[in-house]
């Protein structure tokens, strides 16, 4: 089937429509997913001054950074639910300027409930955003591509750690002493306005369906919608089904697996480079950026390599396999602490890399309402990690004085993602080598 709808649409015509696609919706989507990844992580530098200032324990801190997403998890599929009625631009607009608002009033907690409190409801106004930006490019991207398309907005995950990280540290240290301001409040505030302004940008560049794409022609519109199944996902599938179909299942516990790991890594990543030895908060948010940098060009290597032969799975797990092997390795080096950084860079290199690379295998068989309620329980349970990893290394982090146990863990949960990817058949995700 793949087969005859590539040979239906032609080759200059789909290189020409897949390029006006690109530029016209990636850089705005790729923005959006930068600032949402900053203002979910930012957090981990925050930590640095925020902590002692008002007060916040390691495991205080860990269950505030996690429970984030248990506000994400709990309105993720109302919220994506919604996005298929009213629409991806309205939607995702209301999201962007919310979660700008919220994460900028985090400079004002004070204590360990306060923290708690913005944390959770940040979380849920950023309910539905990544599932939503996923369901609106498995609508516009052909699976050909999509693969490609993928990775180039999820290098949106580590580029907010290359920019994020060192823009972080300069605000915490270099922020005017205005209003009584401390540096994490500086920063803050100034990384939550960006999102403000993005989600207002949302609103005026991004259609919500291929009719309404002014800048392609009466050609490109039916050869792309013939191309990715009609181009608009409104009336196929049942909301039902995305909940009850057992490879969602099995695909909720492979994200929950790999998130977990990305998470619970991410958000203590200065915390972990500083036990290292390693001092000023401007030296550590140098340092931060270079796993994602390595991120970086990783993904980017392996899913062009898996869109040009067709195979997705044994990417996936080679990612996963990377990622835990290394991140074992940067325990056991710690000894020696440029050999242990030199670990954790290839450990995020492949934790981070394994993201982009599992949506290949959702976006290749839920359509319709059916992803959306898939996409969103997929995101909704696989984030609920992002609860437990944090807290779980906070605790152990005050319980035994070293992270090394909980690294340990998110090595474990990476392995077990790794396994798990091999229940997937191969025939439902794998496509035609382009080789």
């Amino acid at each position: 089937m793949s087969g005859t709808l590539e040979t239906s649409f032609p080759a200059a015509v789909g290189r020409a429509t897949d390029a006006k696609i690109f530029w016209r919706l990636i850089p705005i989507i790729l923005v959006s997913l930068i600032i949402n990844q900053l203002d979910k992580v930012n957090v981990a530098f925050a930590k640095l001054q925020m902590a002692p200032d008002i007060g916040l324990s390691n495991t205080a801190y860990g269950l505030g950074a996690g429970i984030f997403f248990i506000g994400y998890c709990l309105f993720e599929i109302p919220s994506n639910m919604l996005l298929h009625r009213v629409g991806a631009r309205a939607w995702i607009t209301r999201i962007l300027v919310s979660w700008g608002v919220l994460s900028a009033c985090t400079m004002f907690v004070t204590g360990p409930t306060s923290f708690y409190v913005l944390r959770f409801f940040l979380g849920v106004a950023e309910a539905g955003f990544a599932p939503g930006i996923m369901l609106y490019v498995s609508q516009w991207f052909p699976a050909r591509t999509r693969g490609r398309v993928i990775a180039v907005f999820m290098t949106a995950l580590p580029i907010s750690g290359v920019i994020g990280s060192p823009l972080s540290a300069w605000l915490m240290t270099s922020a005017p002493a205005l209003l009584a301001l401390r540096g994490w409040q500086w920063m803050f505030l100034c990384e939550g306005l960006p999102a403000i302004l993005c989600g207002i940008a949302f609103w005026k560049l991004v259609p919500d369906t291929i009719d309404e794409a002014a800048w392609l022609d009466a050609a490109e519109k039916a050869a792309l919608k013939a191309e990715v199944g009609g181009g608009q996902t409104h009336h196929t599938g049942s909301f039902a089904k995305g909940l009850s179909d057992p490879r969602v299942w099995t695909l909720c516990v492979i994200y929950f697996a790999f998130v977990a790991a990305l998470y619970g890594v991410s958000f203590w990543l200065p915390t972990l480079i500083k036990a290292l030895g390693f001092v000023g908060i401007r030296q550590i948010g140098l340092m931060t950026a270079l796993p994602y940098a390595a991120a970086v060009a990783t993904m980017l290597a392996l899913a062009w390599n898996s869109d040009r032969t067709g195979e997705r799975r044994k990417h996936l797990a080679l990612a996963g396999l990377l990622g835990a092997v290394f991140l074992i390795l940067s325990v056991l080096l710690r000894a020696t602490p440029m050999w242990s950084f030199g670990a954790l860079i290839a450990a995020m290199a492949g934790i981070v890399t394994t993201i982009p690379l599992f949506w290949n295998l959702p976006t290749a068989f839920l359509k319709g309402a059916t992803a959306a309620t898939g996409f969103a329980l997929i995101t909704s349970i696989g984030n609920l990690s992002g609860f437990v990893a944090p807290f779980l290394v906070g605790v152990v982090t005050d319980a035994s004085g070293s992270t090394a146990s909980g690294m340990y863990a998110l090595a474990a949960a990476a392995l077990v993602g790794v396994l798990l990817v091999f229940l997937v058949p191969a025939r439902l995700v794998d496509r035609p080598s382009t080789l």
